[in-house]
């Protein structure tokens, strides 16, 4: 329980002191989606590649 405790009134002591930065969140947010884009193209690559692959092998 003691744990429990300690731990609760460090949180208390962050979120009072804690301020939020607009820029941070912003270039946060640009990075999570520049790598979802980099995911998407990755997998449409890897989607026609695979369809390439298997195209070509039937005209075999």
């Amino acid at each position: 329980m003691r744990y429990g405790r300690e731990e609760e009134l460090n949180q208390k002591d962050l979120n009072s002191n804690y301020k939020v930065d607009l820029n941070d969140l912003m270039k946060k947010v640009r990075d999570q989606e520049k790598k979802s884009k980099r995911t998407s193209v990755y997998l449409s690559v890897a989607a026609v590649s695979a369809f390439a692959v298997f195209g070509i092998i039937l005209t075999l």
